[in-house]
């Protein structure tokens, strides 16, 4: 039997990465991309051939509507149709809005809300023929309740929260699930940042007790790919009831 397809966007390292990882480890074959570290885009392709997995990489800007189209393009043409889309690529930006310029705003809402769009609508029409999909976008707390210093990416995490939601009511009928997952403190190096006193606060915040680890999103995700059709329209949180 013929593997099932999924596309990961950001998965060269942090969530997009386990991601990869656990879903060929459960028999996909992978599409992975990531807009510049290469050498990280290969280790986890080595990574994903080693569990048995094809695996297609590619290197470009989801931002960049040609960019995700020729990502999702030559991923199906090598791997077959898309069964399943992760929308992971993300950056993020911490400071005071009146300091932040217009190109830092629209670096945050190109790569992680616009990446969403260019990617979606490139697998829809395959989906919609299919009439079987999943798309999964992987979202924050902070786009659900906003963070201060973060606008711009509360902002852009909020705008896939309501696509998510938005997007479910169109592919509904044609038996297409669209979710997200809203991610809390997870474990990555986007969050390395931290001191070890900030740390050790925000740990004292989640009543887990502990920060989130990318295997826990990327298992998450795997099951929102094998769900029922009719788990569709939701969001997610994954913070270990922090907020």
């Amino acid at each position: 039997m013929a593997n099932k397809v999924v596309l990961i966007t950001g998965a060269s390292r942090g969530i997009g990465r386990s991601i990869a990882r656990i879903f060929s480890e459960a028999g996909w074959a992978v599409g992975i991309c990531c807009r510049q570290n290469k050498d990280k885009l290969l280790e986890i392709q080595t990574i994903i051939e080693a569990n048995g997995s094809p695996c297609f990489t590619y290197i470009g800007d989801m931002g960049i509507y040609e960019e995700a189209q020729a990502f999702i393009t030559e991923a199906q043409a090598l791997l077959g149709p898309a069964d399943c889309l992760v929308n992971n690529a993300g950056v993020s930006h911490i400071g005071l809005l009146d300091q932040m310029s217009p190109e830092q705003w629209q670096h945050i809402i190109q790569t992680n809300l616009t990446s969403v769009f260019n990617c979606c609508k490139q697998v829809i029409p395959g989906m919609v023929c299919r009439q079987s999909g999943h798309i999964i976008n992987i979202s924050s707390v902070w786009g659900i309740c906003g963070a201060s210093c973060e606008v711009a990416y509360s902002a852009s995490k909020g705008g896939i929260n309501a696509f998510t939601k938005a997007l479910a009511k169109e592919l509904a009928p044609s038996h297409i699930t669209v979710n997200a997952i809203a991610c809390g403190a997870i474990n990555t190096e986007m969050n390395q940042f931290l001191s070890d006193e900030e740390r050790s606060q925000l740990i004292d915040e989640i009543p887990s007790c502990r920060m989130g680890e990318p295997e826990e999103v990327g298992r998450l995700a795997l099951q929102l790919a094998g769900s029922h059709p009719y788990l569709t329209g939701q969001v997610i949180s994954l913070d270990g009831a922090w907020i």
